[in-house]
């Protein structure tokens, strides 16, 4: 399998000057491509902010992080924009849309920033719409779009530059549970179907459930790392069944 995440040593302390907080304490994750796992752990475990060094939206004060091979904590800051905007997607709990923009120029954004051409454009954001059923709402603003609507276009979004790695920070927080059965399930098939990497911080019991590999933070450490085994669903023989 193809490694995704090289984690090694990595800590991060706030406040070192004041009350220091130790909020990622010498952590060390390897990760490989297709993975669907989750971060969980209490509130001010570290799972927000381990995430946040995953996706060089912040630094460590030590330790290395290297994804697809490429060491981000030795990226300038705008080598680290660049990296960010081709290899990682960002999921988010407030969906972060930008609300004068319709739901597709939200998506198609993105790609303006890396220079796509118009064509391909059009085309990836006709494929996003339909994975995610909102074909209809391509021209509606996120005012107008339900909680779950409006996070199905933030994956779409953060889908759009083709990342084969997604960090989705709490993304059902903020939705009930019929919308966050069917994020999952888009996403689910994503990391299914085009072999991209997800992984969650979340308190949320539904995106555990469904985690292939649940890592549990305690301390800013990791406490537990668990790899759960797919099986075959048991099938019943009518013909023998009592």
């Amino acid at each position: 399998m193809k490694t995704v995440i090289d984690a090694h040593t990595v800590s991060k302390t706030f406040n070192p000057n004041t009350i220091p907080v130790h909020a990622i304490n010498n952590v060390h994750l390897h990760m490989e491509q297709g993975e669907f796992s989750a971060l969980v752990g209490p509130s001010g475990s570290g799972k927000t902010t381990l995430l946040n060094l995953i996706g060089g939206l912040d630094k460590p004060d030590t330790g290395n992080i290297i994804i697809h091979g490429i060491d981000i904590t030795k990226l300038s800051p705008n080598e680290l924009i660049d990296f960010r905007l081709h290899n990682i997607g960002f999921v988010f709990q407030s969906f972060n849309l930008i609300p004068v923009l319709t739901a597709k120029e939200n998506v198609e954004l993105i790609m303006q920033l890396q220079n796509r051409k118009r064509a391909d454009i059009e085309k990836r954001i006709l494929s996003l719409f339909k994975q995610i059923g909102l074909e209809d709402k391509i021209d509606t603003r996120p005012s107008q779009l339900s909680g779950g609507q409006q996070q199905r276009v933030a994956v779409a979004r953060a889908l759009a530059s083709k990342p084969q790695l997604v960090l989705a920070d709490e993304p059902t927080a903020n939705l009930d549970s019929k919308s966050a059965a069917n994020l999952l399930d888009i996403m689910a098939k994503l990391n299914q179907e085009e072999n991209i990497t997800f992984i969650f911080s979340t308190h949320d019991v539904r995106v555990i459930e469904r985690a292939r590999r649940v890592i549990t933070l305690v301390d800013g450490q990791i406490h537990s790392d668990t790899a759960r085994v797919e099986t075959e669903p048991q099938t019943t023989d009518l013909a023998t069944a009592k």
